[in-house]
């Protein structure tokens, strides 16, 4: 049985607003028709995907499990459409993905003088969908951050960076030249991945609180709801006044790699790899933000 994706687009639209007459709306059809489109999925998979009662739609067991796995889908989905019409055209482009404190422009320069024809797009990544972007094709090519699930992917070191924590300007270590772990011991921590990766293990033992990226996580340590960590060079880029970052001497560095699925295969994807590895120090060094100045300057200049 082949899975439907445009049924699984009217599914997803269910799950998303829990109502049906919503859905339908946003979807643009009658609630007949994706009330029928929805029965017929459920018969093609052979499992309930909603409780329907006076109370309202909820997800089954089976529902979630199928809308955990709907979003990557969908997305590799989009992304084999847009190679093929940008194939069509006779467009050639590749898309890199980056994480924050990550400059792409060293090896975008470089990658462009090998393939002056491609346009090089940007795309942002967090540390919850490093993985799923790579793996279901939104990016070609992508800078990530260790530790993560590395099933699936090919991997190449790039350089490592210092740990830095992130305190609020009152902090009792703000302003210190330097911490360590212990120094930290009791503290309660802001994180944005699984707990088993966070950098120290004195955390206070209620620590939990989650966020996505980085700007959300300053913000929760600005208000003094915890201490978190940041690589040195996401210092330069989020530079605030209500924010000490003070570097974790004991602390083992950041380490970022250069990642693309396994599956893929791509030459320009392969050439990426190459400028990546070849220009690693001077994007290691954007981390300065003299050096980061100077690298837009010249960009600036030769337009």
């Amino acid at each position: 049985m082949d899975l439907d994706l445009r049924k699984l687009r009217y599914f997803v639209a269910v799950a998303d607003r829990l109502h049906f007459g919503r859905a339908a709306e946003d979807l643009h059809i009658a609630q007949p028709v994706l009330s029928r489109q929805i029965r017929a999925l459920e018969q093609d998979l052979g499992a309930s995907l909603f409780i329907r009662d006076s109370h309202g739609v909820e997800l089954t067991e089976a529902g979630q499990q199928l809308l955990d796995d709907a979003g990557p889908l969908l997305a590799s989905a989009h992304a084999v459409r847009r190679r093929v019409s940008g194939t069509a055209r006779g467009s050639q482009r590749l898309v890199v993905g980056f994480r924050a404190g990550i400059p792409v422009i060293p090896a975008a320069r470089e990658f462009g003088g090998r393939h002056p024809d491609v346009v090089v797009d940007v795309q942002r990544m967090e540390w919850d969908d490093q993985v799923p972007m790579l793996l279901d094709g939104r990016v070609d090519v992508g800078y990530v951050r260790l530790p993560i699930d590395e099933a699936g992917l090919r991997l190449t070191p790039l350089y490592t960076e210092p740990l830095m924590v992130a305190l609020p300007t009152g902090h009792r270590l703000a302003g210190k030249e330097e911490v360590t772990e212990v120094d930290l011991a009791g503290e309660p921590l802001v994180w944005h991945a699984g707990a088993g990766t966070q950098p120290t293990r004195r955390p206070h033992p209620d620590s939990g609180l989650r966020v996505r990226g980085v700007e959300e996580k300053l913000e929760h340590v600005a208000a003094g709801r915890g201490i978190s960590f940041v690589a040195r060079s996401e210092t330069v880029f989020y530079s605030r006044p209500d924010i000490s970052y003070v570097p974790v001497s004991d602390l083992a560095p950041d380490q970022v790699f250069i990642a693309m699925a396994e599956s893929r295969i791509s030459a320009m994807a392969d050439d990426f790899f190459a400028a990546a590895q070849a220009t690693a120090e001077i994007t290691a060094e954007c981390g300065n933000y003299e050096m980061w100045q100077l690298m837009n300057d010249t960009v600036s200049k030769r337009g």
